[in-house]
């Protein structure tokens, strides 16, 4: 779970919550429980599936400008799945269609949001789903995670489509890789730690310098 909050920029308490569910106290002393936003393949263990790091992908777009409101967010993909009949809603393609827009204005109107932030809301959601590649199953089968400090050129940046790192549970056991060369970004990480230059590790691996150091402050941003 703490590696998963690390790839995915999020408080490791944060990602608990929407996995494990939370207690939280009512009037008279009585404590009630949230259930969890997310099913674990093992609702006793502590490991997450590659959905689940989809999931919480998805949710962290909320969590971007609006604090997550547990309780709202169950209600609004109930209500939502309810309507199209769809199961997990957020592993589902079906969110940049009907489904995902009646669940962002179920949320929106949940958590008293105003016109202009739900259009907000959208449109930033939009851009965590252009991270995820869906394969022919309509199942995510590569996520490409965002970080807020990749430093890359101008004309690059200026490219929404751009992709650095990609979590593939196919390559490096699902560990994040430079997508264009497949470079464990750890690697790159452990080996500036050990006193190797940028630039040794850009000729080893025929990278550019800027991939060099988007890996590894991907890997120090958490």
């Amino acid at each position: 779970m703490a590696e998963a909050a690390r790839y995915l920029e999020l408080v490791p308490a944060t990602l608990r919550s929407w996995v494990a569910g939370r207690r939280y106290p009512k009037s008279g002393g009585k404590v009630a429980f949230f259930e969890p936003l997310i099913q674990r393949p093992d609702p006793s263990g502590t490991q997450l599936s590659f959905w689940n790091l989809v999931e919480a992908h998805v949710l962290r777009a909320l969590r971007v400008k609006h604090s997550v409101s547990i309780k709202a967010v169950r209600v609004a993909l109930d209500f939502a799945q309810d309507k199209y009949d769809i199961n997990r809603l957020l592993l589902s393609p079906e969110l940049r269609t009907e489904a995902g827009d009646l669940f962002l204005d179920k949320y929106g109107e949940l958590i008293n949001l105003s016109k202009s932030g739900q259009l907000a809301m959208k449109t930033l959601l939009e851009d965590y789903l252009e991270r995820i590649d869906w394969g022919t199953k309509k199942l995510p089968i590569r996520l490409y995670p965002f970080s807020r400090r990749f430093p890359v050129p101008n004309e690059v940046s200026l490219n929404r489509a751009f992709r650095l790192v990609v979590i593939d549970p196919h390559v490096s056991f699902g560990r994040p890789v430079i997508e264009r060369k497949g470079i464990s970004t750890a690697i790159i990480s452990d080996r500036i730690d050990a006193g190797e230059s940028v630039q040794d590790l850009a000729e080893d691996y025929d990278l550019e310098p800027w991939e060099v150091n988007g890996a590894l402050i991907y890997e120090k941003a958490a």
